[in-house]
């Protein structure tokens, strides 16, 4: 619940409600075929240590990661750190381990005007679980 106070609310459990309803979000399977077919990037944000323990996306899909600290500077294209080629109409489809983090990420994408971004309901789990394409990371 958000409290009268603007931007102010009730818990992570409120904001977390908040930034959903302004998602659709998708499955692991939409994201997958979205991301086949070329109608959209797939950006993992999770920390490398992260990755390094549970896997990645397969490389085939060519997902982007960056980190959930830089995000907005990396898919801004008003801003000098972005990522060459990006624009504020691209399909942007957010994942972290669960699904928790990428909601609150995908809608602070859209607070600034990436409009199209969504997270992928379950995060990487569910992805690996439902048998889509993962990668391990090789030992350094």
């Amino acid at each position: 619940m958000v409290s009268g106070v603007a931007g102010h609310h009730d818990g992570i459990d409120a904001l977390l409600a908040d930034a959903r309803s302004r998602l659709s979000r998708i499955t692991p399977t939409q994201a997958w075929r979205e991301v086949r077919d070329g109608t959209a990037r797939l950006v993992d944000i999770r920390p490398a240590a992260q990755r390094a323990a549970e896997g990645e996306v397969a490389g085939v899909l060519d997902p982007w990661v960056i980190e959930r600290n830089v995000l907005e500077w990396r898919l801004d294209p008003r801003q000098q750190a972005s990522l060459p080629g990006v624009a504020l109409g691209d399909r942007v489809i957010v994942i972290c381990q669960e699904g928790y983090t990428s909601s609150l990420a995908a809608d602070s994408l859209r607070s600034i005007g990436i409009e199209r971004a969504t997270d992928v309901v379950g995060g990487f789990a569910a992805w690996r679980d439902l048998g889509l394409p993962v990668a391990r990371l090789r030992a350094a």
